[in-house]
């Protein structure tokens, strides 16, 4: 029987993929650093051996997959090379795996996560099925039809994909490290376009996705009314965002979602588009208001006389969005942002969209900047952020007490780093 060894286990796709992989049956492991993090919860309640770096990891038999944020001369993958054993980046495993399913992609700038996992939450209501999901969730079936997974346009990885169907949510300038501009970005959509085999849902309020070119179908979805699948009445009821859906101008059935805020709807208009066109009934596509969310994605808690909130927000139109979904569910109170900025090249490039993102909460607050390993140290520091927002101020871990004076607040985390340990020192010291 083969047995895989993932270099980066702990890594969100890595984690997904090897769970997947132990779901059906196979041997798998995998190494990474001690620090904890909190996609191993999922590989350890599956006892899936995790192992600090070592070469002596790797032997006869195994096949490697490493992720792609591990460069050539990482001791195990020059062992695994030396052993001459079959050998795979993240990315390139993932487009041979998925080629035995009905394999959805979803992709885009932003919400990639929460759609793939409002996605998978439907089908596999109706369906065995597996999925990726990119907070670390995997799910395999030996009996799935369908495969849903999420394919980041970093480093124009997800071209290693070609599957039967793609969700493209929107298109936008990220990972400046990479790509140069706006038109760079979009250049790797249509890329991805040109990949897909059957049909693809894209968000018609998109001005970019508006353009893309393909050979197969493009079904559009969106508020405008130009789009196939059209979201109208939105209103709050019972707690949750209900609204109605028209295709092609004809009502189709009301929909709700626990989500709130324009980006939720958009996510949801995109299950519904790509659920329809495999032909579900609006029954059991509306399973959907059962989905609690994915991991770091609005995850929130209360707290004494607060609700805290933890978001995977790292861009200024996430950011911008998350905000107003905590004031779209908690109009009456005050939104506090405690933001933590991703990479020094990400900070830099939208310093003013950020400060404006971050505008839009009632107080703020920042944390220093979280570098990547990818980068260089930098000249930029919390303090260009700060200048840019009155009345903002800059925390420290070690004065997280002071967020005790928002009395039935909404405090936001915000970041992709490690700001969660800004909200666990504040809960540990009230």
């Amino acid at each position: 029987m083969k047995a895989y060894h993932f270099i980066g286990i702990k890594g969100t796709g890595m984690s997904a993929l090897a769970q997947i992989l132990a779901d059906s049956g196979i041997s798998v492991q995998g190494s990474d650093i001690d620090k904890y993090i909190f996609t191993q919860d999922a590989l350890e309640n599956k006892n899936i051996p995790i192992l600090p770096f070592s070469k002596d990891n790797l032997q006869e038999g195994l096949t490697v997959i490493a992720g792609n944020a591990f460069k050539d001369d990482h001791e195990e993958i020059q062992e695994a090379k030396r052993l001459g054993l079959p050998f795979y980046r993240y990315h390139e495993f993932l487009g041979e795996w998925l080629q035995k399913y009905t394999s959805i992609a979803v992709t885009g700038a932003h919400g990639k996560t929460s759609t793939t996992g409002l996605l998978a939450h439907v089908l596999k209501q109706n369906f065995p099925i597996s999925y990726l999901i990119g907070d670390g969730t995997g799910c395999g079936d030996i009996n799935s039809e369908y495969f849903v997974f999420e394919a980041c346009e970093y480093r124009r990885h997800f071209l290693a994909y070609e599957p039967d169907y793609a969700i493209m949510t929107n298109v936008d300038f990220d990972h400046p490290d990479y790509f140069t501009d706006i038109h760079d970005v979009y250049s790797s959509f249509q890329q991805m376009a040109d990949r897909v085999k059957k049909g693809i849902v894209a968000c018609g309020d998109d001005e970019y996705l508006q353009s893309i070119q393909a050979k197969v179908p493009v079904v559009y979805y969106g508020l405008n009314e130009n789009n196939d699948f059209q979201a109208k009445n939105i209103r709050i009821e019972d707690g949750k965002t209900t609204f109605d859906v028209h295709v092609r101008n004809d009502y189709y059935d009301t929909f709700q979602i626990n989500g709130f805020g324009t980006h939720n709807i958009l996510n949801a208009l995109a299950v519904i588009a790509i659920c329809q066109y495999e032909n579900m009934q609006a029954d059991e596509i509306n399973q959907m208001v059962s989905f609690e969310g994915v991991k770091r994605r609005f995850s929130e808690k209360t707290f004494h006389n607060q609700i805290l909130i933890d978001d995977y927000a790292h861009h200024p139109k996430e950011i911008e969005a998350t905000i107003e979904a905590a004031r779209k569910k908690y109009p009456d109170k005050e939104i506090v942002a405690i933001f933590q900025p991703h990479t020094f090249t990400r900070t830099k490039t939208f310093l003013n969209e950020f400060a404006a993102a971050l505008s839009t909460a009632d107080c703020i607050y920042l944390c220093d900047i979280f570098g990547s390993a990818r980068e260089k140290q930098s000249d930029l520091t919390i303090q260009d952020v700060q200048k840019l927002i009155d009345g903002s101020k800059v925390l420290e871990l070690d004065q997280v007490d002071i967020l005790e004076q928002h009395k039935n607040s909404v405090l936001v985390f915000m970041g992709a780093g490690d700001i969660q340990k800004y909200q666990q020192a504040y809960e540990k010291n009230n």
